[in-house]
């Protein structure tokens, strides 16, 4: 039941995104759906509520939220990340994804190989930033933070 199996994008007053970064979104949030770990921890100062989750994420007062609730959309908890430890591993992942979508339609595939490389190696840097974010606070396996990293990406674009 550690899982999450709904999730919600507040984009509210952020600009529109690009036909790639939504596509981008729309994969991340069917592949966090299909296949995810996501739990809460256990507290000795007050009980743990136990899952399905639903996730909101938004950005708010220049933080990333993250909020918490039951399957029946009952709140548990909500996390406010700071997005400075973000801010350079976002940057160089649209700058790598930009080079990967121009690659993508003009260069050969050993070219677009090499791009896809680096840009899964800065997806994991932030994944593994993510992870450490949430360190005591909930616990997610590389895939899920992988993807969960990608909708930070899209929330990020306009914050």
């Amino acid at each position: 039941m550690n899982r999450i199996c709904h999730i919600e994008i507040d984009d509210t007053g952020l600009p529109a995104p690009t036909a790639e970064i939504e596509q981008e979104r729309r994969v991340a949030i069917f592949d966090l759906l299909e296949n995810n770990s996501f739990g809460l921890p256990a507290r000795s100062d007050r009980a743990t509520a136990s899952g399905p989750y639903r996730l909101a994420l938004s950005i708010r007062e220049r933080r990333l939220v993250i909020e918490v609730g039951t399957e029946d959309a009952q709140p548990v908890t909500a996390f406010h990340l700071s997005l400075g430890p973000f801010r350079q591993v976002v940057k160089d992942y649209y700058q790598i994804c930009g080079s990967y979508f121009d690659a993508v339609k003009r260069l050969p595939p050993s070219q677009i190989e090499a791009i896809d490389m680096a840009r899964r190696g800065i997806h994991n840097e932030g994944a593994r930033i993510l992870m450490d974010r949430l360190d005591g606070k909930a616990e997610v396996d590389i895939d899920t933070a992988r993807r969960l990293f990608t909708l930070i990406c899209v929330l990020h674009f306009g914050g």
